[in-house]
């Protein structure tokens, strides 16, 4: 059984990563779960309004929002999770590159 790295015990701290103009140290492992979170809350809420501002114009839309708007949800979601992994996976494919390369 494999276990998974934390990305939040990986290197430095986040100001460090951050602050770090050599690039020595990444801050997307950091910051992939936060950045995560935050589109999971921003689509929810976005599509909450929706769903609110539709049964103030008729109930129709309201219905409409309410049944449709978490398949478009999961879908915004999907892409944004997959984006981020993307970005996870290229910034781990060049640690473990740094790491075998030869130290001069």
């Amino acid at each position: 059984m494999s276990s998974i790295p934390d990305p939040t015990s990986e290197g430095a701290g986040f100001f460090t990563a951050l602050f770090d103009f050599s690039f020595t140290n990444f801050v997307t492992p950091i910051l992939v779960r936060f950045v995560y979170l935050l589109a999971t809350v921003a689509l929810v809420a976005s599509w909450l309004i929706f769903v609110i501002v539709g049964f103030t114009q008729n109930v129709g839309t309201g219905l409409a929002a309410l049944i449709l708007g978490p398949i478009f949800v999961i879908i915004y979601l999907a892409v944004i999770r997959m984006t981020l992994e993307f970005y996870l996976s290229v910034v781990r494919m060049s640690e473990d590159i740094h790491k075998r390369l030869p130290q001069a």
